[in-house]
């Protein structure tokens, strides 16, 4: 059985060197909160407040390290709720997405482009995806086996050696499947 540990990834920001900047001041280094399940991710213990056509959230965790652009990845309901309509998108795929206002402490900005809900996604060094025959963005069905086991179609691998094996689900999937951060799901092809 091909088991994988589920990280349940609520609404966060990436941002790029030049936004951290202007938010948060010249040279403004993000401090780490606490490390995540990515070798060499982490939460920063900055947020900033995040502005739609419809309401705000006032305080968006930055996950660093800094990106190359900057990116907003929320949930569906996160989407309806501030007023946008953001495509599932895999991460860094942003062309052609809605903007959104930023507002940090030293500043503001507004992009043009990078709101989206990120595509479910499962993470494999490349050791766990040659064990298993999975090649990278090879598309797969997994299901979720919380209180409402849950069958996902469209799950895309993403390989690579700087990948620790880990599947990321938005808050609304999880709290559809009725699953947490440290449950397990089961690939089934």
């Amino acid at each position: 059985m091909k088991q994988v540990p589920v990280g349940v990834s609520a609404r966060h920001i990436h941002l790029s060197k030049e936004h951290i900047e202007i938010l948060f001041g010249p040279g403004y280094e993000l401090t780490v909160m606490k490390d995540l399940s990515q070798p060499g991710q982490f939460a920063a213990n900055e947020t900033v407040a995040v502005h739609g056509p419809k309401s705000s959230f006032p305080k968006i965790r930055i996950l660093g390290p800094a990106r190359g652009k900057t990116q907003l990845e929320i949930s569906r309901t996160d989407a309806f709720s501030i007023g946008v309509n953001a495509p599932v998108r895999e991460s860094g795929h942003i062309e052609g997405t809605p903007g959104i206002k930023i507002v940090g402490p030293a500043g503001e900005v507004e992009i043009q482009e990078g709101v989206i809900v990120a595509a479910r996604h499962i993470h494999f060094h490349t050791s766990d995806a040659e064990k298993w025959g999975i090649q990278d963005k090879q598309v797969l069905r997994v299901q979720l086996k919380g209180e409402r086991p849950l069958t996902f179609d469209d799950v895309i691998a993403r390989v690579s050696d700087s990948y620790a094996l880990d599947m990321h689900i938005d808050t609304d999937e999880a709290n559809a499947a009725g699953v947490k951060t440290g449950d397990t799901a089961v690939i089934l092809d």
